[in-house]
């Protein structure tokens, strides 16, 4: 994990903490150890669980943690992922915290590995996207891994995107080709990806150099399959966005495109239901 994510984790314990757990501090006495089973309470898949660990030992270097389980491992009803032993003040202060990261992150890698089922046996690959919760990028793209997903571009960084709204900025293709030039000259492991909104978009942008993907953007199915006719067997790789649902995913995935980029998978993710047992020792 990047240094950053720490600092996520010290500000999310700092948020919920902050001058300090009054329950346990007058509630739990200092001597009283438990054991602390990390039970899933619905079908998923894990993610997190690092993590979790992470704020675990931050507010208590000496609890003993065990995972049970590991990020992207299909989990149901029941099961435990996590075991934690020692001072139950320092687990109950703890718990919010862990039990929000990994919460939050398999519900995301959950949502991922439903989408991911419905394109099975298609060579088709699914992409998050850039909505994620700010701060939470990392954590949130490493959760569609573990789903089963891929990775688009992390930020505005590590991939050209060039979409409708930039274009407005360029007075035609050969102004384009010059862009594209110049930033693969310049930052050559850097590459560009152009959003169509129409055929004949697709067909000018596939007469340009130097583009690694077509963004094809709200295209209906039949759009999407002449798309993929136009490129043919080499040139950039395409990408179907927009609208995409559950519902829809496999009936895209059908006409032939690499990659359908979903926002959902971090937009809408419903957090998995994670809780913890406690147990004398």
């Amino acid at each position: 994990m990047p240094n950053d994510i720490d600092l996520l984790i010290e500000l999310a314990l700092r948020e919920d903490i902050g001058a300090g757990d009054v329950t346990a501090e007058y509630f739990v006495p200092d001597s009283k150890l438990v054991r602390a089973m990390m039970l899933v309470k619905a079908d998923g898949v894990i993610a997190g669980l690092e993590v979790a660990e992470k704020v675990i030992r931050l507010v208590d270097p000496e609890l003993l943690v065990k995972l049970l389980k590991v990020d992207g491992d299909s989990v149901a009803y029941g099961d435990h992922v996590m075991q934690i032993e020692g001072s139950a003040k320092s687990i109950l202060t703890a718990e919010r915290t862990a039990l929000n990261f990994a919460q939050r992150l398999s519900g995301v890698a959950t949502k991922t590995a439903t989408f991911v089922q419905r394109v099975q046996g298609t060579k088709v690959q699914v992409l998050d996207t850039r909505k994620t919760t700010p701060g939470w990028r990392m954590l949130e793209k490493a959760a569609v891994i573990s789903g089963g997903g891929m990775n688009h571009r992390m930020g505005l960084y590590d991939r050209a995107m060039v979409k409708d709204n930039h274009l407005v900025a360029e007075s035609g293709l050969s102004d384009l080709q010059v862009a594209i030039d110049t930033l693969k000259a310049e930052k050559p492991a850097v590459q560009v990806e152009l959003e169509a909104d129409t055929l004949a978009q697709v067909q000018g942008f596939l007469s340009l150099r130097g583009v690694d993907y077509i963004l094809l953007d709200n295209m209906s199915n039949d759009q999407l399959e002449q798309a993929v006719a136009m490129r043919g067997t080499a040139g950039p790789r395409l990408e179907a966005s927009g609208g995409v649902n559950l519902d829809s995913i496999a009936s895209i995935a059908a006409t032939g495109v690499d990659f359908i980029s979903v926002g959902a998978l971090t937009h809408s993710a419903v957090a998995l239901d994670i809780s913890l047992e406690f147990f004398d020792l």
